[in-house]
């Protein structure tokens, strides 16, 4: 079982490259509007999350996904 913090931060590196509004990063920051991240950068970035973590995230969890928070819960219980 893996921390949840540590699971953050890692999240949080992996944001690091498609930050580029420099927002800063909490459990409620949205991918969409604070982020401002279109689907081609989505795209781009779950697939960094998967390499890292070794998961798959769905296209229907991906929709549901809307705040870091969220993704990190899903990280963590799919790498359960």
């Amino acid at each position: 079982m893996t921390d949840r913090q540590t699971v953050f931060d890692k999240v949080a590196e992996l944001i690091g490259p498609f930050n580029k509004k420099g927002a800063d990063l909490s459990d409620a920051t949205t991918f969409q509007h604070d982020l401002e991240w279109d689907s081609l950068t989505v795209m781009d970035f779950v697939a960094a999350v998967e390499d890292e973590f070794d998961i798959i995230i769905t296209m229907n969890m991906q929709a549901e996904i809307e705040t870091v928070g969220q993704l990190v819960d899903a990280v963590i219980k799919l790498g359960s």
